[in-house]
Order: C-alpha cells, then structure tokens, then sequence
C-alpha cells in the first residue's frame, strides 16, 4: 500500500472538521474580502492557522481522552447555567448557518440547471437528513471524509484565472496592515468563520464516535499506551487545519485576482461569487465554483446539524451518537432533523443573507471566546482528563487563541 493511502486512512474527525469550515458561508466571507480587498487580506489564514490548530487539536483531545463531548463534560465540571447558555448559543448560531448554507446550495443549483431555488433548498435539506438517518456511522464517516475532496474545485478556479503571484506571495507573508472600519470588520467575518463553536463540538464529538465504532476505551484509562493515538490526533487535525486554511487562500485568491481586478468589490453571497466569475474568469472557473458550493454544503451541513445534536443531547442526558440505529436516538435525530428543517424554513421567510450571516458570525464570536475559556480548563483539569491533562506549550496557545478571540469580539462591538 501507498504510504499516502495509509495517511488518508488514518484520517477522519480532524480532515472533515477542517473540510466542513469551508462551508458555503465561509466561502461568502472570503469571497467578499477576496473581492473587497484583493490579496490583502489573506495573510489572516496564515495567522489563525497555528490558533485553530491547537484549539481544535484540544476538542479533539477531550473526546479522545475522556470519552465524552464537549457539553458532558461541561455538565459534569461547571455550573449547568453556562452549559445551557452556550447550548442556545450554539443551536441559535447553527440554524441561522444551516439556513444560509442550504439557501446558497439552493440558490447554487439554479444557477447551474435553472428552476426553482426554493424546491432544491428543500430538497437538499431532506437528502442531508436522510443520508445522517439512514446510513450507518462507519459509512457515513466515509462519505463525510471523501466530501472533501469538493474543496479542490477552488484549487482548480484559481489555475483558471490569471493571479499576480508575486503580488498574492508578497501580500500574504509580509502584509501592508491598514487599521480602518472595514478591515476591521473583515478581520472579524474571517476569524469568526475560522475559528467556530460548531466545529468544537462536532470534533470532539467525532472522536467519542470513533470510540465507539472501534470499542476501545477512553484514553485515559489507557494512559502508558496513548501515544500512538495522540500522535494520530495531531496528525489528523493538523492535517485538517492545513487543508481547511490552504482552500480558504485560493477562494481569496480566485476572487482577488477575478472580481476585484475587475471592480467587482461586492459579494453577499457564495452564489453571487460564482454567478460574478462567470464574465471575468470563464464558464469553467464559474462550474467549477458553483459545484464547490454544493459539494461543501453537503458536508458542512451534516456537521452543524450534528454539532447541535451532540450538544443537546448530551445536555439532556440523551443517547448522542450517529452509530446508535434511528429507533435508540430518537431524540437525537430529531434534533438533527429539526435544526436542519429550521434552517430550510428560514429561506421561506424573507430573512436577508446578509443579515443572517452577520448575525451568525455575532452569535459565533459572542460564544467561541468564554466556550474557549471553559475547553481550556477542562484540558487542564485532571478530575476530566486524568493523567493526560494538555501539555504546558498547548495550553499556552490555547490561552493565546482565546486571547485573540476575546479581542475580535469586543472589536466586533465596537465597529
């Protein structure tokens, strides 16, 4: 076997994570800053990768180390007030997600085949369901895992366009930083879409199914022979993390070196970015985006509902996991199927995009930087993780993300 296989194998929780971040609404933000800004912008994928790294590398620690989710460990450490708030947080951030990324795979559909956007929205949001229902987790896990691969569609639109390589390299590790209202909110729409509370829980989430699929114990049970799985874990998010970040540099590239070379400096929405590439760039550059939309959609779908279905269930003491059958976690799919539905149901109400995804990223940065604080100290905490408490360098960082964080929301308010 091919070493390269045996490395995609060893992937999973950390690749779709990282995959999952580039959702169609993360593929509006940097669209819009691509488009806003040019190349300037995208020195931030570089700055936030080493944070999202260690913050997510931490989450993945947590299901790994103990056995649990984000919210059971919550439940079982801190007050339950704070695990509630960050639970209606989380589900009021997610549904508002979910409902702008179905609405742009709906709206992405039209454009390549015509008809009514609204249908395909519904449509898509069943298949979502369905497929989380009705196919058992191992598989299901595969599907996820291969769904990333969609993110090479921005790879190849960037190949299609004409980008000012020295112009782009330049920009992105020797910024010319401008402190004004507008970088400041864009600054704030890339680490929000970065660096979120959806993708905490769904990772470590992840992992605890991981667990199980495999029956093996928590690590800490298990704690002279978990290296090997803590050495797959950083890998696996590293990996994921790398990945993610890389897709969210060529999106702010395609659009830099396309709308804004060519004074398009608005886009509210992904579909709008491919419907505008198509002029400057080409027929296929504009497939080749449109079909990104839906590829990632179908995976960033699944992960916010999910999210939201770990943390609810596990904060109502409820079976939470995609590997139990339908009948034994009644519960927690209906909670899948009723975030999902909820975010369908957004779209027939008139609700902006812009405002959706402005409110979303409020609610996301409103959650990360106290939730961050609390995924810190259970990492440090030896009640929950027994003798695998985080190491002092990645405690460290954590800290120094939720830092960062705490600082972009209050800029948030401030602007």
């Amino acid at each position: 076997m091919h070493p390269s296989v045996g490395v995609f194998r060893a992937l999973g929780p950390g690749l779709v994570t990282g995959a999952a971040d580039d959702d169609p609404s993360g593929i509006a933000t940097y669209s819009q800053v691509g488009a806003q800004f040019g190349y300037g912008i995208a020195w931030t994928m570089v700055f936030s990768l080493p944070l999202m790294f260690v913050i997510q590398l931490l989450c993945a620690r947590i299901g790994a180390v103990t056995g649990h989710g984000i919210a059971e460990n919550l439940k079982r450490h801190y007050p339950r007030w704070a695990l509630q708030a960050a639970v209606l947080l989380l589900l009021t951030a997610n549904v508002i997600n979910l409902g702008a990324d179905l609405g742009a795979m709906g709206a992405a559909v039209k454009l390549l085949i015509g008809g009514p956007e609204l249908a395909y929205t519904v449509a898509l949001g069943l298949v979502s369901v369905a497929l989380q229902i009705l196919i058992p987790y191992n598989r299901y896990a595969s599907v996820l895992k291969w769904l990333t691969m969609s993110l090479f569609a921005y790879v190849g639109v960037v190949f299609a366009a004409h980008v000012d390589w020295p112009a782009m390299l330049s920009q992105l590790v020797w910024p010319r930083l401008v402190i004004d209202k507008p970088h400041a909110i864009a600054l704030v729409a890339v680490l929000g879409t970065t660096i979120s509370p959806y993708l905490f829980f769904w990772q470590a989430g992840q992992e605890v199914e991981e667990k199980r699929r495999k029956h093996a114990r928590p690590l800490k049970v298990m704690a002279r022979r978990a290296e090997g799985e803590l050495a797959r874990l950083r890998l696996d998010t590293g990996v994921g993390m790398v990945f993610s970040n890389l897709i969210a540099i060529f999106i702010i590239t395609a659009t830099a070196a396309t709308l804004h070379a060519h004074g398009v400096t608005r886009i509210d929405t992904s579909a709008q970015a491919a419907e505008a590439l198509r002029p400057v760039a080409g027929p296929f550059a504009f497939l080749l985006f449109a079909c990104g939309i839906i590829g990632t959609g179908m995976l960033a779908v699944p992960v916010l509902a999910g999210a939201v279905a770990y943390a609810v269930a596990e904060t109502a003491g409820w079976p939470a996991s995609l590997e139990r059958p339908p009948r034994e976690a009644k519960a927690f799919y209906g909670v899948i199927a009723a975030a999902t539905l909820g975010g369908v149901a957004l779209n027939f109400v008139g609700i902006d995009p812009i405002k959706a995804l402005f409110w979303a990223a409020a609610v996301n940065g409103a959650l990360s930087a106290p939730l961050m604080a609390l995924i810190m100290l259970i990492v440090a905490n030896k009640s929950a993780m027994g003798k695998l408490v985080a190491p002092r360098l990645l405690i460290w960082v954590g800290w120094l993300a939720t830092l960062v964080m705490a600082a972009v929301t209050a800029v948030f308010v401030v602007v």
